[in-house]
């Protein structure tokens, strides 16, 4: 409620009256008769005084909510990222004890990664380990559902880069499954494909056929999978047939990686 300059003035003059009233020795009838008159003065500055009192409890409780408030959403804020903390390392336990599967069936030793980065333009990414976790350039990148990505080709202290198989830079040694024990050279046509080639005629492969890595040149391990076959060239002057294969990796849907160090 806004009380004007006058009004103030007015209540400060009454209380200064009252107190002259009540210290000097005036008679009781004189007292009765001003109470009297000045009665519904006193009330209206009462209940004003009442409502002006509540006005800045009114201020003071609305500061103190907004402090409460605030204090309560920045404990809301951390409380959120200790749960989001706690979930991901529960993920990761996930992921390790998926991939633990993996180390003990074809005796892996792996280094868990978190995928932060993309380079698309080089078929590349980025990780969070590096030469401090022990690894080196080299070593080849798998999900934990033993899908074969790449390999690490730098490692910082920190930080590696790690080349997909679609790299332009990449060629390995593959296997077709149902097609023998034939080995094959597959390598890196950018984007998203990687291109087998120098197959045998004779050799039936089909639309569909999987792809996985043959442990021959020592460059990956042997049986993770690399894609499948989406097309097959073939042509009656070209002693052998090509096929483009679809990477099982597709990089779009990777959020960690695990590194193999030994196997």
């Amino acid at each position: 409620m806004k009380l004007s300059k006058f009004t103030f003035l007015i209540f400060f003059f009454l209380i200064a009256f009252f107190l002259v009233l009540n210290l000097t020795p005036l008679s009781g009838k004189f007292k009765n008769f001003f109470y009297l008159i000045s009665s519904p003065v006193q009330r209206f500055f009462w209940r004003s005084g009442d409502k002006i009192s509540d006005f800045f409890s009114g201020i003071f409780r609305a500061e103190s909510l907004k402090k409460e408030n605030e204090n309560l959403r920045l404990e809301n804020k951390k409380l959120l990222q200790e749960i989001a903390f706690l979930n991901e390392i529960k993920n990761e336990n996930e992921r390790l004890r998926e991939a633990l599967k993996i180390s003990l069936e074809e005796d892996f030793e792996l280094i868990f990664a978190n995928v932060i980065g993309k380079e698309t333009s080089k078929d590349v990414l980025i990780i969070d380990k590096g030469l401090e976790d022990g690894v080196k350039e080299g070593f080849p990148a798998i999900t934990e559902g033993k899908i074969l990505c790449g390999n690490t080709s730098k490692a910082l202290d920190d930080f590696s880069k790690i080349q997909l198989l679609t790299s332009k830079e990449t060629s390995f040694d593959v296997k077709i499954l149902n097609s023998e024990n034939e080995i094959f050279k597959a390598k890196g046509e950018g984007g998203s494909e990687i291109l087998l080639e120098f197959i045998p005629k004779e050799i039936e492969i089909g639309e569909g056929n999987l792809v996985i890595s043959s442990a021959q040149g020592g460059i990956f391990p042997k049986g993770l999978l690399v894609g499948k076959i989406t097309k097959i060239e073939k042509s009656d002057l070209e002693p052998f047939q090509k096929a483009q294969i679809l990477p099982a990796c597709q990089i779009e849907e990777i959020e960690n990686l695990f590194l193999i160090k030994k196997w």
